[in-house]
């Protein structure tokens, strides 16, 4: 699982008891597994149409630093499937595990569309292919 996004806990993303407030760090998730579906999809217009079942295993603390990580199940006709997983970076502890995140792609409409991709592909190499069709001079 390779993990892109760090937050770094603050007094606002806190609970009365003091430790990471639960909807704060779903919406991080949420956001997280947006942009990952929106750069694998290549298209702006993706949702979240399911999270499993979402269980806290350990809490967060302000000043502490979590780390969200992304790793791709399966891709369907018009969806990606996501497993995710947030931890404590210096403990390595895990906070929370979401064993099935589904994003759709849509169209214009708002209606799912079929995106063809079948394999996770990195930015870096969708820039390597294009270079190599820029016409020289």
């Amino acid at each position: 699982m390779r993990f892109h996004t760090r937050k770094w806990i603050k007094p606002e993303d806190l609970n009365p008891n003091g430790t990471l407030f639960g909807g704060k760090l779903l919406a991080w998730i949420d956001e997280e597994c947006a942009l990952y579906s929106i750069i694998q999809l290549e298209n702006s217009k993706c949702v979240t149409k399911y999270m499993s079942e979402i269980n806290f295993q350990n809490s967060a603390k302000e000043g502490d630093i979590v780390e969200i990580g992304v790793e791709v199940i399966k891709f369907g006709k018009t969806s990606l499937t996501l497993k995710c997983e947030v931890r404590n970076k210096m403990t390595r502890s895990t906070i929370i595990t979401i064993e099935k995140v589904i994003m759709v792609t849509l169209d214009e409409n708002g209606k799912p569309k079929p995106h063809g991709k079948t394999k996770v592909e990195f930015v870096k190499d969708r820039l390597k292919d294009n270079k190599a069709s820029i016409p020289r001079d």
